[in-house]
């Protein structure tokens, strides 16, 4: 064979090589290109653990200070009020207006309950209500059997001008609970202003745990 011939061949020879290279680089690209990446587990760490449904054992109470948890407002059907202990200041009493849920469900109540001095076998309001002092607090969820309470002042109302005044014997105070438009009845003797004194006779707080 002469030198041309033998020159022919291999170049054949290298073309083939070449051409069967290139076909397998095609090949295993185009299965890397349809293997899916690795992502996210769909339980990363950092989810938040879902609270809601998480109710107050029978007797607790709970103070959200945040969002709404989305508990029912207490009624005043399941409420029952009273009053707590008392603590004497400078020309008043402050008392704790106490809500007890009585009812099968948690509930909650949030902000400030609505106060007034009453008399009379009709129950008829005693002069102004119950001014709110200081801010709303969060919502406050009770489960049954549990308790809240707001801070009640209530001021000895020979203090004021008696022609202004008009001193009048209650028998109790008419509280409605927050957002309700039902009230409850707590009994309780004392002097209230069926007139429009130049101050409050009552203040009231907002609902907050005990």
């Amino acid at each position: 064979m002469n030198s041309t011939k033998r020159m022919r061949l291999g170049g054949a020879a290298l073309a083939a090589a070449a051409l069967l290279g290139a076909g397998c680089g095609t090949g295993s690209d185009e299965v890397d290109a349809g293997t899916p990446a690795a992502g996210p587990s769909a339980t990363a760490a950092g989810a938040a653990e879902p609270t809601e449904g998480v109710e107050p054992a029978a007797g607790r109470t709970e103070v959200q200070a945040g969002a709404a948890t989305g508990a029912p407002r207490c009624t005043a059907g399941e409420l029952q009020v009273s009053l707590g202990e008392s603590d004497a200041g400078a020309g008043s009493v402050y008392r704790s207006l106490v809500f007890a849920n009585t009812g099968s469900r948690t509930c909650q109540l949030t902000g400030f309950p609505g106060v007034s001095y009453v008399a009379g076998d009709d129950g008829h309001q005693v002069g102004p209500a119950a001014e709110m002092s200081g801010e709303r607090g969060g919502e406050v969820r009770m489960g049954p059997g549990g308790t809240s309470a707001a801070r009640l002042r209530l001021v000895q109302v020979r203090n004021f001008d008696e022609a202004v005044c008009r001193p009048t014997p209650v028998r109790g105070l008419r509280v409605y609970p927050p957002g309700e438009t039902a009230s409850l009845f707590v009994p309780m003797e004392g002097e209230g202003c069926a007139g429009d004194p130049p101050g409050a006779q009552l203040t009231i707080a907002t609902i907050a745990a005990r």
